[in-house]
């Protein structure tokens, strides 16, 4: 069975005024159409794919030897050690968490009988907090611990400085060969973090082994290319994932929009959001191993959507697309996303989604069978010979029906179980959705602008070389006020 799409809670017939009508549907139609024969001619252009950094699109049909290779490389370090650090911030954190939680075990890295003689997988190089690294390198035997980074460009300052004390760490103990213990998923040809590798490969071949970060593919967009090690490292098994991707790249090739998952969901929510002012976006899965894959979503869409101008496409000479920012064109929208988890925000997040401004469109993610159930004992209590698995998908429909009490619209992707084909399947339908809600907003859903501001304000004040004389100009004509009397 397959993943489904259940959006009868985002029409007026189910939450009156606040939700779509049909009328809405077929004047938007022409529109919908349009957006989707572009984005269709893109992805269809190899040049124009990765130039755009659309590639993700054709990531499920990776050919069988990379895949194979790949396996070999995780099965030669899970054999071996005993800890995997990954360091990585972005997609290249958010994406491999995901797949920990929602294709592991709980609990995976507590109990030995979990892993299957796998090794446990941490996660740093994400923030800059120093307790959490600390306590990882004073407590993990670096004779037993491989370090894989994760970094186009190997300048992202978390990631870096992570990865600068992750090394001196193997180092002290390995000696010149602590490099065999390194693996940097990067870009194939340039940056900072490519240049090391080649240094060290020169002094020991069998040093900083690597593999590739692939054009074309952005970040949160990559989690089928920089997360395969990492899946085969804990055993996922890659080909399944790929299967239950390409399943849904066909489904979401589908012209006819009405019937095309990914692209209704991207129509009924940009709807809701320039006609009824729906303008958060909360993703509830009723499922604990997908939360993470919830904050995946989160800068999935916020980085994709959330853009201050319009896009300007032009053509370059040879008649290849170019997506400019169009400065004449402020735009400052994008629906903004929100990660929940149900039941456990029925008990929080809840209470404003009911009863606080009807602004908002809740996406529920609803598991039709779990991979074990509990049954509660005794009798005569109203809990009494209920599962948990009853319980969930029992709390998830009073939850919708909540929402629907209070004209509050919200719809359903049903996953009939969380494995590596259905959650391959996941993600490639919010991919997919992402990108044609670009195109109907008609921005670049494929850049990060406002990302670069905090960078270059620390790059600037770490005095980098090779910061641009407009970036420099624009920190020191605009720094911070801070008033004494405004701090208590």
């Amino acid at each position: 069975m397959s993943l489904r799409f259940d959006f009868n809670n985002m029409f007026d017939f189910s939450v009156s005024e606040h939700g779509v009508s049909r009328q809405d549907i077929d004047t938007f139609l022409p529109q919908a159409r349009k957006a989707a024969e572009h984005l269709k001619k893109i992805i269809s252009e190899p040049r124009a794919r990765i130039k755009l950094n659309l590639e993700w699109a054709k990531l499920p049909e990776q050919k069988e030897e990379d895949i194979a290779a790949i396996i070999k490389i995780a099965r030669q370090i899970a054999q071996k050690y005993e800890n995997v650090l990954f360091l990585g911030i972005g997609g290249s954190y958010l994406g491999l968490k995901a797949a920990q939680d929602a294709l592991c075990p709980p609990y995976y890295n507590e109990f030995k009988s979990l892993r299957k003689k796998a090794p446990r997988v941490y996660f740093e190089g994400n923030n800059l907090d120093p307790d959490t690294l600390s306590v990882l390198l004073k407590n993990l035997n670096p004779k037993k611990t491989f370090v894989v980074v994760i970094s186009k460009s190997g300048e992202t300052t978390e990631t870096k400085a992570a990865f600068v004390l992750a090394e001196a760490w193997l180092k002290k103990s390995a000696g010149a060969r602590y490099g065999r213990q390194i693996l940097a998923i990067t870009d194939p040809e340039s940056g900072s973090l490519r240049k090391k590798v080649q240094a060290e490969r020169g002094k020991d071949s069998l040093s900083f082994r690597t593999l590739p970060l692939l054009k074309g593919v952005g970040g949160r967009f990559s989690e089928f290319n920089m997360g395969l090690l990492h899946l085969a490292i804990v055993g996922v098994d890659i080909r399944k994932l790929f299967l239950g991707a390409r399943e849904m790249a066909q489904r979401c090739a589908q012209e006819d929009i009405l019937k095309n998952p990914a692209y209704l969901y991207a129509v009924l929510h940009f709807i809701l959001y320039q006609k009824k002012a729906k303008s958060l976006a909360i993703l509830m899965p009723f499922s604990q191993t997908l939360k993470s894959t919830a904050d995946w979503y989160v800068q999935l869409l916020a980085e994709s959507l959330g853009k201050k101008y319009h896009r300007q496409v032009q053509l370059d000479k040879d008649g290849v697309e170019n997506w400019l920012a169009d400065k004449n064109d402020l735009f400052n929208r994008g629906r903004t996303p929100i990660s929940a988890a149900g039941t456990n925000d029925l008990h929080s997040i809840q209470q404003n989604n009911i009863e606080g401004e009807n602004n908002k469109v809740v996406t529920f993610m609803r598991v039709e069978k779990f991979k074990t159930d509990l049954k509660i004992p005794g009798k005569g209590d109203l809990l009494s010979g209920k599962s948990y698995c009853q319980l969930m998908q029992l709390a998830q429909e009073a939850t919708e029906w909540a929402l629907v009490d209070q004209k509050r619209p919200n719809c359903t992707v049903i996953i009939p179980e969380v494995s590596a084909y259905h959650w391959g399947a996941l993600l490639f339908f919010f991919e997919m959705a992402t990108a044609f809600e670009g195109e109907l907003l008609n921005v670049n859903a494929f850049d990060q602008p406002g990302v670069e501001g905090y960078k270059n304000y620390m790059y600037y004040k770490l005095g980098k070389p090779g910061i641009s004389q407009a970036i420099t100009e624009e920190i020191k004509n605009k720094p911070l006020i801070k008033k004494p009397e405004y701090v208590l």
